[in-house]
Parts: C-alpha cells; structure tokens; sequence
C-alpha cells in the first residue's frame, strides 16, 4: 500500500511540474498566466513564446503523463489488490490532476490535453491516434485549437467504444469507464473556452 501511495504522490508532482510558467519565465521573465488565454498550457504557450518553445513545451507536458503511466505505476503492482490496468490508470490520473491543478502554481495549470495525452499513449495509442487525426481535422478547418480538443475529448470514448465492441478490442473494464471521465474532465477544463465559443457562434463572428 505504500508504494501505491507514493506512486501516486510522485505522479502527482510530475504532472504538477508547470513547465510553460517556467519556460515563459525563462525566456520572457513573465507569468504565462497574464497573457493570451490566461491558461498555462501549451496552446497558450505557443501563442506567446513562439511555436517551437510551445512544442517543447507539449512534449514535455506528454512526458509528464507517459512516466507515471508507464515507469512509475509498476512499482506499485502487486502491492494492492487491485490489478496492474488499474495502477496505471491511477498514475495516469494523478499526473493529470496536477498538471490542471499544480501544486507549484497556485493550484492554476494547464487543461490536462498534453499530460493526457501522454496517459492515453500508454493505456490507448491506437484511440488516441483517431482522436488526434479529428484533433488535427477540426483544428485545421476551424482554426480554433481548443474546439479541437473539445472534438477529440468527446471522440475518445466513441472510438474506444467503437474498437471495443465492433472489432472486439480487449479493454480493462475500469479504463473504459475512465474514457468518459477523461472526456468529461477536458470538457470541464475547456468550459470557458466553450462558453466563448458559444458567444462566437451567436454573433456569427466565424
């Protein structure tokens, strides 16, 4: 039970490493967070530092959600009864829930897109895959990255559900159902950008 807890306690700090408010501090002496969206993401990153210090960014954010996913979680296997899919799942968790609310920043992250990303490379690369080429898609044509995400968020568990009952993918029962809260939570993280999106819609100003 120990290692579990400490799994998940250093899951929780990688994912809460908040690494576009150190890049924007490094290079431009700023709080991310007062610029462009106010968000400490990578998308906002991009915006503002440029779009190679913004992919570095990503890549890094992704790593933060493939280490507890991948090389942190088997440490605790074994150690709790519940099984290895599981473990790595709560990793997963763990590391997104500090990227959205790090502990080193107030408590005010990024929205979870890069660091989940990074969990579903892990547990779902064949899904994740689909979800990035409609991310890409709605993206390209829209030009509005977060309506891309906001597609790829309620694609995720679609196309799982796809792969799981039509092609009869194997699927741990607790990371099918963690799909839709996965879905839920990107949602809840993009609620203003939805919010503004509405407002556009409404004045036609697409």
């Amino acid at each position: 039970m120990t290692a579990f807890f400490s799994v998940i306690v250093l899951s929780y700090l990688i994912g809460s490493i908040p690494t576009s408010l150190i890049a924007a501090r490094l290079m431009r002496g700023i709080d991310l967070r007062q610029y462009g969206s106010g968000n400490a993401g990578a998308t906002n990153a991009i915006r503002i530092l440029g779009w190679k210090p913004g992919i570095a960014v990503m890549a890094v954010d992704i790593a933060k959600g493939v280490i507890p996913t991948l090389w942190l979680a088997p440490f605790a296997y074994g150690t709790i009864l519940f099984p290895d899919a599981a473990v790595q799942l709560a990793a997963g968790c763990a590391a997104i829930i500090g990227h959205i609310w790090t502990v080193f920043a107030g408590f005010r992250g990024g929205k979870g897109v890069g660091t989940g990303a990074g969990v579903l490379l892990v547990l779902y690369p064949g899904t994740l895959a689909v979800c990035l080429v409609i991310f890409g898609f709605v993206a390209l044509v829209t030009r509005v990255v977060a309506l891309g995400s906001i597609f790829a968020a309620l694609a995720f568990p679609l196309v799982l559900s796809v792969f799981r009952y039509a092609f009869g993918m194997p699927v741990e029962e607790c990371l099918y159902w963690f799909s839709f809260v996965a879905a839920v939570l990107i949602l809840f993280t993009h609620r203003s950008n939805i919010k503004n999106l509405i407002t556009r819609f409404n004045g036609n100003k697409f």
